[in-house]
């Protein structure tokens, strides 16, 4: 099981997050973030997100 996020935590991982809901089941949107920044507000209360694709990238 992955790891998920609440919005406003920082990002451990560049990549594509997905949005899952209250029960963990998917919402069909995800967003894009940066090491370090922080994640956005979600459109409804108690969603939160998981890495589905990290950046491929090396630093």
């Amino acid at each position: 099981m992955s790891k998920y996020l609440k919005p406003g935590e920082k990002s451990q991982k560049s990549g594509q997050y997905e949005v899952v809901g209250p029960r963990g089941g998917s919402k069909n949107r995800e967003i894009t973030s940066v090491k370090g920044d922080r994640l956005p507000p979600t459109q409804n209360p108690n969603e939160r997100y998981r890495m589905v694709d990290p950046t491929k990238h090396k630093k």
